[in-house]
Formats: structure tokens, C-alpha cells, sequence
């Protein structure tokens, strides 16, 4: 009887794609990629492992033109990266990508990507991921605290606190 009452009072999760679907309204950066023959293999969809290179393509034009990433001072090496696949990408889809940064720490942040489908003016979630990044000091190739200003400006871009 006990086991009964507790198992009732437990609260269904939404399932895995519900959760999924309501994580791109938190992203304030958004970029298209072009997809390229060589991407897809022989079941016509993107291969796995290119959907890492489209995440490094975001995250490097998120740097380039929001953070304004200083590379001659600081460099960034990945140190964990992960991807839910959730829908194939074929030929002739149209796809973006949203970045945000959703952890900043002493030394390393967090980048959070998902990758839509473009249909007119609808986002179809292909996938979701997550890197996390690390500030490197180039004369020592040891990490470093991330520097101020580029800081700042993801904490204000995300509206971070």
C-alpha cells in the first residue's frame, strides 16, 4: 500500500523531445550553415561526426562576431563536447545554428548548440549539444583565467548573471 501511494504521487517527466523543443527559446545568437555534398553518407543523410564541425563553425562566428574573442592573447581548446541526435539532416535542408554560453567559470564556460531545420518560418530541432571550453595561455598551453572583456561580453550578451 505504501509503494502504491508513494509510485502515485510521483510526477511524470515530459518526455525527451518536449524538453528538447522548449530549449531553443533561450538563444540569443543564431547562424546558417551550408551544407556540403561531402557532408552526407551513403543513407543520404549528415554523417554523425560532421555535426561536430558544424558546432566548431558556430561557435567560431559566436566568437568572432559577439564575443570578439581576443586569439592573439587567449586561445580555447574543447575538453568535453556531447550531441543528441533527435532528427536526420538530408539533402537540400536548410539549416542554423543556435549558440549560447550557459556556464562561465574561472577558466572554463559552457556552450550550449541546437541545430534546426528551416522550414519557412518554422524550426524543426535536428539536434542538441554542449562543449565545454576551456581559456588556454598560449606560452604555457596550461589554462587561464578567461579574460575580462571577453567575460563580460558573453555575461552581457546572455544576460547572465
Amino acid at each position: 500500500m505504501i509503494f502504491k501511494t508513494l509510485w502515485q504521487s510521483i510526477t511524470k517527466s515530459k518526455d525527451k523531445l518536449s524538453e528538447i523543443r522548449n530549449f531553443s527559446d533561450k538563444f540569443n545568437y543564431k547562424t546558417n550553415i551550408h551544407l556540403r555534398f561531402i557532408d552526407f553518407d551513403l543513407m543520404g543523410h549528415v554523417n554523425n561526426s560532421v555535426y561536430f564541425t558544424y558546432l566548431e563553425i558556430a561557435r567560431t562566428k559566436y566568437w568572432e562576431e559577439i564575443i570578439k574573442w581576443d586569439w592573439k592573447k587567449t586561445g580555447i581548446v574543447i575538453a568535453h563536447a556531447e550531441l543528441d541526435y533527435i532528427q536526420p539532416i538530408v539533402m537540400n535542408d536548410k539549416i542554423a545554428i543556435h549558440v549560447k554560453t550557459s556556464r562561465i567559470g574561472n577558466t572554463s564556460f559552457d556552450l550550449d548548440y541546437q541545430i534546426v531545420k528551416i522550414k519557412g518560418t518554422e524550426e524543426v530541432i535536428c539536434s542538441k549539444g554542449k562543449t565545454v571550453c576551456i581559456a588556454v595561455d598560449y606560452s604555457t598551453s596550461r589554462p587561464t583565467t578567461i579574460p575580462e572583456a571577453e567575460k563580460q561580453k558573453m555575461l552581457g550578451f546572455e544576460q547572465l548573471s
